[in-house]
């Protein structure tokens, strides 16, 4: 099989599929491909968890046990090990959103403690990832992103957000697990990059532990990039680097209209496209200083990648190159780069069901509104009962 088919295999992708299974991703990723039933569904089920209706059974059994790994950590153990016997290890993702007050993100904190502490006894779970926002305030980070003074409460406010990222980065370097930090919207991202910075230079004088997330929708993310290099260089310390495209889109676009800025996002799919893999090119060609994790569900990025390793000479089990995707999305990329040698991760997100529907929500809207990803879904599922003469 050539390298371009390799994603084409339906037998490896959809191994860990039951029947059952196949016939409810088939299901789902058809509703999904319909933008007026996404809307209107999404819209149903945030009023039927508003108003307590008895649905979470109904959520649990269709989507939820689809994109989630389950309720919480433990409740995830037969998927993680499952996904194992392939070679596909697991990021898991405490996909609560929106929290404002302090003890939400303490338990958060304590939430990304443990699972440090479980990836350690478990050789499937090498990293771990949180998000700046479970730790701490939207507009804290804006605020301190443009440069305006905090009150003495701000203040004590801020040094608690940096302890805990103080307190989950040096407890990853103790257990020697790298820790990805999610990017959010680009009007918190400048406080959230500063204090990703500061923990590289504090936890990644000799591996990268930390990984910051670029996402390359964002026009000039490959410029920031090659400065923080500069700066690593400088001052002796390594980086790390989760890329993707990013999942904010809609919102940006929104926003720099409403208030009258240019949008951060690139015009066109093409500049993301090419904004991403020169990104790509730029880090495997300085991998002895920038560590990778490859966070796609773009097919021609992967088989860049692949080709670049290739050409670098980059073994493909190197510890410093990881291809990411979402669990229930991509499998076929997922399960034939493991298949194929390659250091492959799948993001299991778990949480309470209503906790966890914003999250939910947004794969739905992010899978409609990126072309030819679902029907790409929908045609291998298709392929793959055929296969089986469902």
């Amino acid at each position: 099989m050539t390298t371009k088919r390799l994603f084409d295999n339906t037998e490896v992708a959809f191994q860990l599929k039951s029947d059952l299974e196949l016939e409810r991703a088939y299901f789902l990723f058809k509703m999904i491909s319909h933008q007026p039933l996404v809307r209107i569904g999404t819209a149903a089920t945030n009023f039927a968890l508003k108003a307590h209706l008895p649905v979470e059974g109904l959520i649990r059994s269709t989507v939820f046990d689809h994109f989630c790994g389950g309720v919480n950590e433990d409740d995830c153990i037969n998927v993680i090990d499952k996904m194992y016997t392939k070679g596909v290890c697991s990021v898991l993702d405490f996909s609560v959103e929106g929290k404002e007050e302090e003890q939400s993100f303490d338990d958060a904190m304590q939430k990304i403690v443990k699972i440090i502490n479980f990836s350690d006894e478990k050789e499937a779970m090498p990293i771990v990832v949180f998000k700046p926002t479970g730790f701490g305030r939207f507009h804290l980070y804006q605020k301190k992103g443009e440069g305006k003074p905090f009150s003495d409460e701000e203040t004590q406010e801020w040094n608690r957000v940096v302890a805990r990222f103080n307190t989950v980065c040096k407890l990853a370097k103790e257990k020697d697990v790298e820790i990805l930090i999610d990017a959010e919207e680009s009007w918190m991202q400048d406080a959230a990059d500063d204090l990703c910075e500061d923990m590289m230079r504090l936890y990644n004088k000799d591996i990268p532990i930390v990984y910051n997330t670029l996402q390359l929708y964002r026009c000039g993310r490959l410029e920031y990039l090659k400065q923080l290099h500069e700066r690593a260089k400088r001052d002796g310390f390594k980086i790390g680097l989760k890329i993707v495209r990013g999942a904010y889109m809609e919102k940006e676009r929104e926003r720099a209209e409403d208030k009258g800025y240019e949008s951060p996002i690139c015009v066109t799919k093409e500049a993301t496209d090419i904004n991403f893999n020169e990104t790509l090119d730029y880090i495997l060609k300085n991998l002895n200083e920038i560590s990778l994790f490859i966070g796609t569900h773009n097919e021609e990025s992967c088989y860049l990648a692949m080709e670049l390793m290739n050409k670098l000479n980059i073994s493909k089990s190197d510890n410093r190159v990881w291809f990411g995707q979402l669990y229930g999305m991509s499998d076929h990329i997922s399960f034939n780069l493991a298949a194929n040698g390659y250091n492959v991760a799948k993001y299991v997100p778990f949480g309470p069901v209503k906790d966890v529907m914003p999250y939910l929500i947004r794969r739905a809207e992010e899978n409609t509104s990126v072309a030819g990803q679902t029907s790409r879904e929908l045609n291998l599922l298709k392929q793959e009962r055929n296969r089986r003469k469902l």
